[in-house]
């Protein structure tokens, strides 16, 4: 491996998987990244805007979708496919450069958005990623300036998936009785996020993830991948996982703890992971829609005889703070217990040592020496 490389770049050529990226056992993947399941949803928005026509058929089924499992996927979303195609080409030709070029735009040190290799310390992945809502707070120096069009191609694209987003957020409100930007004013000004994600060929795909299991703290996620597979999602709380279908010029749809919050736990927040494989690379582009830091998250309806999901209303920022505060300590705890493992392996081995030398010291030498 060369010395000075700082991306996945040389590591994907290695025959061995780096000690830092491999997991705890119980953390690998269970299923292949191209076991494709049929269970989530794929919905066609064809006519979601016909108030006396199919309307009310497709919102039931992204009701049902997120009752169920809290994603689902969405054809015929009125984003324009040479826009997918373009942001699509971009992002694969932004992941080809060269190290040092992408590190240009490395976000280490606490900057707000750029490029960064393995997040969350284990993740076989590369991420560029910006802020794109509020537009008034674009940083467009943390944006990549290469390739040529970046600019002008991802403005449009977030954009449209913002449109797209909050059309969705309509669904979902309607279905709580609530007027139809009931989720949308909750979110009070909603925060776009852009995550651009690269999976590269990995030597020992078993042994690791793309991405950890989480659910996104936000409202909602609109996620497009391409056809190599490996998003997965659990609704068993991790017993048993799904590889999720990749489906041309689909959005897959997520659900947020936000969102979870706001309707009560009516809606699920999805529970999901990225797996990689040996023989693909694979990208994807996440568009996450999160309320402002200052608004409220609190159950803004609580049907009869249910009883409210949060003891007290917290802002987002609050939330998000108990949240990473919550998975700190699981990893620590995580931690304590594979070292006490390890220590107690360690003292059965000594034990067995000093028995079996006791065993020895107690036959006769000629026995021993037979």
């Amino acid at each position: 491996m060369a010395p000075t490389a700082k991306t996945l770049t040389y590591l994907a050529q290695e025959k061995t998987l780096e000690s830092s990226f491999v997991r705890d056992e119980e953390e690998r993947p269970k299923v292949a990244y191209n076991e494709f399941s049929d269970e989530i949803p794929v919905i066609s928005l064809a006519g979601i805007d016909e108030v006396d026509g199919r309307r009310r058929e497709i919102c039931e089924k992204i009701v049902e979708a997120c009752e169920n499992w809290g994603i689902f996927q969405v054809v015929d979303h009125g984003v324009d496919q040479q826009l997918v195609a373009e942001m699509t080409r971009l992002a694969k030709e932004f992941f080809a450069l060269p190290p040092d070029e992408k590190l240009r735009f490395d976000m280490s040190g606490a900057k707000k958005g750029g490029f960064i290799v393995s997040s969350h310390l284990q993740d076989w992945r590369e991420i560029v990623t910006y802020f794109s809502y509020p537009k008034r707070e674009r940083d467009y120096s943390r944006w990549p300036d290469t390739p040529e069009g970046w600019r002008s191609v991802t403005e449009e694209y977030s954009d449209k998936v913002m449109g797209l987003a909050c059309k969705l957020m309509e669904v979902l409100s309607e279905a709580m009785g609530l007027e139809k930007e009931g989720l949308s004013k909750a979110c009070v000004d909603m925060d776009q996020k852009v995550v651009v994600n690269y999976y590269p060929k990995c030597p020992q795909p078993d042994l690791t993830l793309g991405l950890k299991r989480h659910t996104d703290p936000g409202t909602i996620t609109l996620l497009l991948q391409d056809q190599v597979g490996g998003l997965q999602a659990t609704r068993d709380n991790g017993k048993t996982w799904i590889t999720v279908q990749p489906v041309e010029a689909a959005f897959v749809v997520n659900l947020g703890d936000h969102a979870h919050y706001l309707s009560n736990g009516r809606f699920k927040n999805a529970d999901h992971q990225a797996v990689v494989n040996s023989n693909h690379s694979r990208l994807s582009i996440a568009t996450f829609q999160n309320p402002a830091p200052n608004a409220t998250v609190y159950p803004l309806k609580i049907r009869e005889g249910e009883k409210p999901v949060m003891e007290e209303p917290i802002t987002f920022a609050e939330m998000y703070r108990r949240k990473m505060s919550k998975d700190i300590e699981i990893a620590r705890m995580k931690k304590l217990a594979k070292e006490k493992h390890l220590q107690d392996l360690e003292n059965e081995k000594h034990l067995q040592e000093l028995d079996q030398k006791a065993k020895l010291e107690a036959k006769p030498l000629k026995e021993i020496l037979a």
